[in-house]
């Protein structure tokens, strides 16, 4: 009995201590002028808060809850890191378009984990922007944007078809099936087969790992998609080889036609902290792995949310429908075929796309470090601490978006153009921004546009009802259901 309470005297006097220091320190650092907050429980933080409200229809809330307690700038402590959270447009401005001598990439410790030590997210300097730059120029080239634009037509033509005949479409299924082909096409020009049907496997278990626990123990979430990555990394790894091979036996230089001729045809990209040519090719073969998130995560899962809201919107529906019906119509009378220029030139469809992706919030924040001490708007980001710059409290602040909560397309007529909404609106910022705004960001938009466009020319549907889940990564909870009718035939429904 005695030693019961000797114990739990202890355990007092330690917490006792620890609320001390904690309290002292917070004292310390707002006469500095570091935002206010509260870091939570010792390791765990305000984490448990912050993933229960991933799981509400409003995960905004833990951002709203302290913006109102603290301003907001405030200080918290999420997935074992003390970090301070910016949902101030111009905060989240300024640390997207620093280049590098200020804030650099840190991500929770299970993203660095996965990625591993080469990935694009993480590097930093001249490497990242000589990556970024090579990627985009081929990404925007006039030989690639013709081509990706007939793969991406026959990818979603090949999914779509089939929906005649059966009862039910789950939607998130279906669109991972386009968009996942397609950029692996694009990434190494990887065919259906062995190898694309083993890389989709294990990459929908390689990305399960992405936000966990960082505990690699076996039977682990992270120890299993560690070990999905081996899987994949021998299957691109042997791809890269053998096109390198390829490429040294050849007397041409050739147009690139796929990510890894891009890289490949790089000499910069072997200079990677002045090793070996070997480790360059362990540099290429992981970053093939990492843009593939997208083929996975944020391109299917936005044509999914974009079905949903318009399921919800019929008078926006219609008029998406209309736009793109008189496009079909002065295609086939034409008797010609579409072009990269026809889909995005739609102004509701895009409309329709930029509402998606506010709403969405697929990627809903930038994790960055703070090299030196740096002042913004009054608020001391210290040397050392980590920033998290929400894109989601922006785009849901009644500030920035009227009735934010209302899938909206028409907000959007104001805009003075794709470009303008992407690249100059410190506000709107569903692909980042500054220097390391997605290069393929043009890619997705072209593929929600062909993926809505030949979806309502060809069907109507009626959707369950079915709920979003924001936690690890935005999900549909039932994976979205609908019921299809080939328009030809239709009556009544959407």
């Amino acid at each position: 009995m005695e030693w019961a309470i000797g114990y739990w005297v202890l355990v007092g006097i330690l917490v006792g201590w620890y609320l001390y220091k904690i309290k002292k320190k917070n004292r310390e650092e707002n006469k500095l002028g570091v935002p206010k907050g509260n870091l939570g429980w010792p390791f765990v933080g305000e984490t448990l808060d912050f993933i229960a409200c991933g799981y509400t229809s409003k995960p905004v809330s833990f951002m709203e809850k302290r913006r109102s307690q603290y301003g907001k700038v405030f200080k918290t402590h999420l997935l074992g890191t003390p970090i301070i959270v910016s949902t101030d447009a111009d905060v989240n401005k300024v640390v997207l378009q620093n280049h590098g001598n200020i804030f650099i990439p840190a991500y929770p410790k299970s993203i660095r984990e996965l990625l591993g030590k080469y990935s694009i997210l993480q590097i930093n300097g001249n490497l990242q922007k000589r990556l970024h730059a090579l990627l985009g120029g081929f990404l925007r080239s006039p030989q690639f944007k013709a081509r990706i634009t007939r793969d991406v037509e026959n990818s979603v033509k090949l999914c779509l078809f089939p929906w005649k005949d059966m009862h039910l479409v789950r939607v998130q299924d279906e669109t991972r099936k386009i968009t996942f082909e397609v950029l692996v096409k694009v990434l190494m020009s990887v065919c259906p087969g062995e190898d694309l049907n083993c890389l989709k496997r294990d990459f929908g278990e390689f990305i399960k790992g992405l936000i966990c626990l960082p505990i690699k123990l076996p039977g682990t979430r992270l120890y299993k998609s560690l070990k999905a990555k081996e899987r994949m990394l021998r299957i691109v790894r042997r791809i890269v080889e053998e096109r390198k091979l390829a490429m040294e036996n050849s007397q041409e230089d050739g147009t690139p036609k796929d990510a890894v001729d891009v890289l490949l045809q790089d000499d910069g990209v072997g200079d990677y902290s002045n090793e070996t040519q070997g480790l360059s090719l362990d540099f290429i073969t992981g970053n093939i792995i990492e843009m593939m998130i997208p083929g996975e995560e944020t391109v299917p899962m936005a044509m999914t949310l974009a079905v949903k809201y318009l399921s919800d919107c019929p008078v926006a529906l219609q008029e998406l429908r209309e736009e793109n019906m008189e496009l079909k119509q002065k295609i086939d009378d034409a008797c010609g075929n579409y072009s990269w220029i026809d889909y995005m030139s739609l102004p509701f469809t895009q409309n329709v796309i930029s509402e998606t992706l506010r709403m969405a919030n697929i990627i809903n924040a930038v994790w960055r470090k703070a090299l030196k001490d740096v002042e913004i708007k009054g608020f001391l980001i210290p040397k050392g601490w980590c920033i998290l710059a929400s894109f989601t409290s922006i785009h849901m602040d009644e500030e920035n978006y009227e009735n934010p909560y209302e899938f909206d397309p028409w907000r959007w007529n104001c805009k003075t153009g794709i470009a303008s909404a992407n690249n100059n609106n410190s506000i709107f910022t569903p692909f980042g921004g500054g220097q390391r705004l997605c290069p393929g960001l043009d890619l997705s938009r072209l593929e929600l546009s062909i993926f809505l466009h030949h979806l309502v020319t060809t069907y109507r549907w009626v959707a369950e009802k079915d709920e979003i889940v924001h936690f690890p990564t935005v999900k549909m909870k039932k994976k979205l259901p609908i019921t299809v009718t080939s328009i030809s035939n239709s009556k009544g429904s959407i």
